[in-house]
């Protein structure tokens, strides 16, 4: 069965970000609008104190850099618990096999798939990619009936507010993200670039090197969470015409 888009759960007033409603369908998930990193725990995977500062500065690096509003409060989230509904957006870190999902944390997380929410996988050791694969593994239980792809170099994720010609995180990684899409709305990601570890703080420090552009692949990093970000706010923005005015803004500042 088609999955709703999210343009269902979280609509954008204007071109130039001022101001978010929930439509009425919505109700299921929040009344906020505001973007929330919400870190997804699962019995094999805690949320470790860099993840937790990550999602913070994505919140942050959003607000500062876009019109959208955010918020840098950080809530982890148990998987099988009914605040996984309250909101659209949840990250699902780990480096290690998380181990096998309950059977109420597979009911609510597709649950929350069904009603347009987007999970973001982001492979904390993605030179053993073991994570990755359990998760991939699991989410295979949640939604049977879809299966990773890898997603072009033309999706609106790469030019959502940046335009990128590929992902970036902490590591390299490869040039493409797998993911799965349900009607028109991408609602999950697989990152193999360590994403929480390029925006993760130590005090007033970063917390890891970013390797092997450094500073400049931390950046397109940020960029990265910026664009997905904004795809979770608003899903296809890009391909709607009322944001015309404000790119075309952006472009001749630049």
């Amino acid at each position: 069965m088609k999955g709703p888009s999210r343009r269902d759960v979280l609509g954008l007033v204007s071109g130039l970000g001022a101001g978010f409603f929930w439509p009425e369908p919505a109700r299921a998930f929040a009344e906020e609008g505001a973007f929330h990193a919400r870190l997804l725990e699962t019995p094999g995977t805690a949320q470790l104190g860099d993840a937790r500062s990550a999602a913070s500065r994505w919140a942050f690096e959003l607000v500062e850099r876009t019109s959208a509003p955010g918020r840098l409060s950080v809530e982890v989230i148990v998987a099988d618990s009914a605040a996984v509904l309250r909101e659209p957006f949840l990250v699902w870190s780990g480096r290690a096999d998380p181990g096998e999902l309950s059977a109420g944390a597979v009911r609510r997380l597709g649950e929350y798939l069904h009603l347009g929410g987007m999970l973001v996988v982001d492979d904390r050791e993605p030179a053993t990619g073991v994570f990755r694969q359990a998760a991939r593994r699991e989410m295979a239980r949640v939604l049977p009936d879809a299966a990773p792809v890898p997603l072009g170099e033309n999706h609106v994720l790469f030019k959502t507010f940046y335009i990128l010609d590929r992902p970036y995180g902490r590591v390299q990684g490869p040039p493409t993200i797998s993911a799965i899409t349900r009607g028109k709305s991408t609602q999950v990601l697989f990152l193999e670039h360590d994403l929480l570890g390029a925006l993760a703080r130590s005090g007033e420090n970063w917390a890891h090197e970013v390797i092997p552009a450094g500073a400049m692949q931390r950046e397109m990093a940020t960029r990265m969470a910026v664009n997905i970000a904004m795809y979770a706010l608003c899903s296809d923005y890009k391909d709607d015409q009322v944001h015309a005015p404000f790119l075309m803004r952006r472009r001749l500042r630049r």
